[in-house]
């Protein structure tokens, strides 16, 4: 308000539109539109005009929303589509309301009980031992510190669970995504793909709101053939190996820690190398890792959308983690978005959405989400593993 009555005091004093406007850093169109204002108006016509629309479109009828809680107090076991067609022939001369604007008013009016949906619960997965490189890597980070300049520093680790080879250490500013996902592409490229990776069930390797724990970052592992091994929470021991190096790593190459992530990486690449070519371990009987790791065989590539050849559509999540079939938004989750999944009918109006050769969950004419199926990841038992 007061920022315009100072732009219409200038111009009344005869001072240019162009100079005022540009001064003022608006354009001349907004400048006419509040200098005309207040010739029509006067002052008032400065003031903040609410932006309420005057009228709403298709809004409903106040007697029809009234009669919608009236059936619903008849009947309280009656939904959205019985009291719609109860309405219809209440009413038949005006337009019947959609039976969503029907649940929208029950909604509204606390009168639908809403189903809690499942919170996914991590609960691990099979767990393997496997004796020759590659199959299986181990993936974490370690817990974060200071630097010298006050900045935290979270190195993400990764190493082959045969040979113990450090793979990768890497100091990062935060475990998001997006820089694990620079990490392991470069890892991939130079060493080739695991057959299996292992990790906690902690961000970025799980989502605790996502189908099954299923990150981005994870579902990328899998689109590259590679299988999830996700330890049980409170259980780092069947990380063992992992959990291991992280103590060598803390003792020698974070204190004291570096001044900034230049010189801390430094160290880390430093420490790296003596981890793997100088230093015996004695669970290899004194040999280094790097006498016993080989790149692997698979070599990484940019995966190709996944095919359903056994369902009945092929369908890609969008950038909001829905489905869009048949003019329906189905919601699935942010974490696949931008994938391809495969919808099939397995009974009457009853559909099954997987991806790859996972299952995910089903949806209904009614409903629109999708409710998980049986966790694919997790065995009826897992097997048992020593710490080391």
């Amino acid at each position: 308000m007061d920022e315009r009555v100072r732009f219409v005091a200038r111009l009344l004093d005869g001072e240019k539109m162009a100079v005022v406007c540009r001064e003022f850093g608006i354009s001349r169109k907004t400048g006419y539109k509040i200098f005309n204002r207040y010739k029509d108006i006067g002052i008032e016509g400065l003031q903040d005009r609410s932006r309420r629309p005057q009228r709403y479109a298709n809004q409903l009828p106040f007697q029809v929303e009234r009669s919608i809680l009236q059936l619903k107090r008849e009947y309280p076991n009656w939904g959205a589509p019985k009291i719609r067609e109860k309405l219809i022939r209440q009413f038949p001369a005006i337009k019947p309301p959609a039976k969503s604007t029907v649940h929208a008013v029950l909604d509204r009016h606390g009168l639908v009980k809403r189903r809690k949906r499942k919170r996914y619960k991590a609960q691990g997965t099979t767990l393997t031992s496997p004796k020759t490189p590659n199959q299986l890597w181990c993936a974490d980070y370690k817990g974060q510190f200071q630097l010298g300049n006050r900045r935290y520093c979270y190195p993400l680790t990764i190493t082959d669970f045969s040979s113990r080879f450090l793979l990768a250490c890497e100091g990062l500013e935060s475990t998001k995504e997006q820089f694990a996902f620079t990490v392991f592409e470069r890892v991939f490229k130079e060493f080739g793909l695991p057959t299996a990776m292992r990790t906690d069930n902690g961000v970025p390797f799980a989502a605790p709101t996502a189908f099954f724990g299923l990150s981005k970052l994870s579902i990328w592992w899998l689109r590259l053939g590679i299988t999830l091994e996700r330890i049980q929470p409170g259980k780092p021991q069947q990380n063992g190996r992992h959990e291991r190096m992280h103590l060598t790593l803390k003792k020698e190459a974070t204190k004291p820690p570096g001044y900034n992530f230049l010189q801390q990486q430094e160290r880390f690449d430093n420490w790296l190398d003596e981890y793997n070519q100088e230093r015996p371990h004695e669970a290899l009987g004194m040999r280094y890792p790097g006498e016993l790791y080989r790149p692997s065989a698979r070599e990484y590539f940019r995966p190709d959308p996944p095919e359903y050849p056994y369902h009945d559509r092929t369908i890609q999540v969008t950038y909001c983690g829905r489905i869009c079939i048949g003019g329906r938004k189905i919601n699935l989750c942010r974490a696949m978005a931008g994938q391809h999944v495969g919808v099939r009918e397995v009974a009457d109006k009853i559909w099954l959405v997987s991806f790859m050769e996972y299952d995910l969950g089903f949806f209904d004419e009614d409903e629109s989400r999708v409710e998980p199926a049986a966790n694919p990841f997790v065995p009826k038992k897992l097997l048992p593993m020593s710490s080391v």
